[in-house]
């Protein structure tokens, strides 16, 4: 089964100690009005998956198109959208409310979020070069990334050369991260290890595709129960 992720903030790093009294490193991520906007089928669109929103966005800032494609879904406008592949089996209603329940303690995860900006780097900070050396001539320019380019065949520098440039602001996937706990009532996830992006940024949680799913995750997903269901819920797992 392949489920369907979520949106989730990044408040920051802390740490946390285990049995052993061992150090921790863990990042905190927070789960905000996290509900389903809409479905993708096979019959209507050719492929099967899920649209999730998270956070509640101002009205005006939300463009009309938006606006009506929210009504439709009857939810509230929300700041981040994104849209989850998943299998026909773990389709959910459209206007559920998912959980940080929605992913085991133990399992791992793979985030994918943008990297912090750095400006404009150097050509050693940026791909990490060597730069030239220190003597033999050079005397200025120790930290340039030297020639880029031929003769007057082929006359141009190519496509994609690694040189000096912007650094950061890209989409970055880190994988295989553990899910240390998860709290409904707070609504808080919490990762072993370092998550990209800044604090306060948008991050996407999902299933590591490179392990088996975990057992004890919810099939098809963490969903929040209505109060009213709540009771008849707990008498039927006696």
């Amino acid at each position: 089964m392949r489920r369907t992720g979520l949106i989730a903030r990044k408040l920051g790093m802390s740490r946390l100690f285990d049995d052993q009294g061992r150090h921790v490193p863990v990042t905190v991520l927070a789960v905000d009005d996290c509900q389903v906007v809409g479905q993708r089928t096979k019959d209507s669109h050719g492929y099967t998956a899920l649209q999730i929103g998270a956070g509640k966005a101002r009205v005006k800032r939300v463009t009309k198109a938006l606006r009506g494609h929210y009504a439709k879904a009857n939810v509230e406008p929300k700041k981040r959208l994104i849209e989850f592949r998943v299998s026909d089996d773990a389709l959910v209603d459209v206007g559920a409310e998912l959980v940080p329940s929605h992913f085991a303690v133990g399992q791992l995860v793979d985030v994918v979020g943008i990297a912090v900006g750095r400006g404009f780097a150097g050509a050693m900070k940026r791909h990490n070069f060597s730069g030239l050396p220190a003597s033999h001539g050079v005397s200025i320019s120790h930290r340039s990334h030297g020639s880029t380019g031929n003769r007057q065949d082929p006359g141009r520098v190519f496509k994609n050369k690694k040189m000096a440039g912007h650094m950061g602001t890209n989409r970055v996937t880190v994988q295989n991260l553990e899910v240390v706990s998860v709290d409904d009532a707070r609504g808080l996830i919490v990762v072993r290890g370092a998550v990209p992006g800044s604090a306060n940024s948008w991050v996407s949680v999902s299933d590591a595709v490179k392990v088996p799913l975990h057992k004890e995750v919810p099939k098809p997903a963490g969903i929040k129960a209505a109060a009213g269901s709540a009771a008849p819920a707990a008498e039927e797992t006696k």
